[in-house]
């Protein structure tokens, strides 16, 4: 029953906003650490992520995303105080 629930889910989104999803998640879940390199690094996998994803699998759009978390994580890794 289980594998229907998800299966019907996925028929609804694409992969890319489930990625987009789990990106606010795990950038929700790092704020309380209150560590700016946490979310560079976090910033910089999911923009890792959306590139290596394919293209058929997602809309460009998120391919562009990627490429912006790829310049925007390490800015934010470099800038913190560590």
């Amino acid at each position: 029953m289980l594998p229907l629930f998800i299966d019907a889910i996925l028929v609804d989104y694409n992969i890319g906003q489930f990625l987009l999803l789990g990106f606010v998640l795990t950038t929700l879940g790092a704020l309380p650490l209150k560590s700016q390199q946490v979310i560079g690094i976090n910033t910089m996998l999911f923009g890792v992520i959306f590139v290596l994803t394919p293209a058929s699998l997602l809309p460009n759009v998120y391919l562009f995303l990627g490429l912006t978390l790829l310049v925007i994580g390490p800015m934010v890794y470099v800038t913190a105080r560590g």
